[in-house]
């Protein structure tokens, strides 16, 4: 009698299940540390679950480099998944600075050209490996890591991220873009304060 009852009970538990398969990002409304609020079914079409990054970015910069996002603002089916994607685009001499994403690691696909790409571990062990297309290199969540054009012809990679919301944090940007004062980036970074000036000048920070 009791096992009756059971799977009468798991029969009607399933009937009325309902399972979230997705929640496309509502992209009228605000972000949140969750993501996007989710659209209503009914409202979701194919092309929610669909972006292009077959367009190169402009590399005309100071870094000749680019980086096309296709995060859950741009790719509104991403919203959700705890996954995202990017296109990089690097001209002869390009350069991705050291950087960090704290919230994802990295998989980066190199698509055409060669790109000299590595990260550094917690312990200050380097990881460098020249790749050439159709390989792949992983940067582990949180560690600093760059890619530069190793080639005489421009580069291009795909990357996908362990996160909707990587982050990102450029190392030279965040000791050299802000405002603090001189005399602190020196101490800490134990470079020369003229040299520390001249980069401040450079990426637009000032003190």
């Amino acid at each position: 009698m009791l096992r009756t009852i059971f799977l009468l009970f798991l029969i009607f538990a399933l009937s009325n299940a309902s399972v979230q398969d997705f929640c496309v990002a509502n992209l009228k409304r605000a972000e949140t540390p969750a993501g996007y609020p989710c659209i209503r079914p009914i409202h979701v079409k194919a092309k929610d679950f669909v972006f292009s990054l077959g367009i190169p970015g402009n590399t005309t910069n100071i870094i000749s480099a680019a980086v096309t996002p296709g995060f859950a603002g741009q790719f509104p089916g991403l919203n959700g998944l705890g996954l995202s994607t990017a296109r990089l685009e690097l001209a002869p001499k390009g350069v991705i600075p050291m950087h960090t994403h704290p919230g994802a690691s990295e998989v980066l696909f190199v698509l055409d050209g060669y790109i000299t790409a590595g990260f550094v571990s917690s312990a200050n062990s380097v990881y460098v490996q020249t790749l050439k297309p159709g390989q792949v290199m992983v940067f582990p969540q949180g560690l600093l890591h760059f890619q530069i054009n190793a080639g005489k012809s421009p580069a291009a990679a795909f990357v996908t991220f362990s996160s909707a919301s990587p982050g990102l944090q450029i190392l030279d940007f965040a000791l050299f873009a802000n405002s603090l004062p001189t005399e602190l980036v020196s101490a800490t970074t134990f470079l020369d304060p003229a040299l520390v000036k001249k980069l401040k000048g450079v990426l637009g920070g000032t003190g």
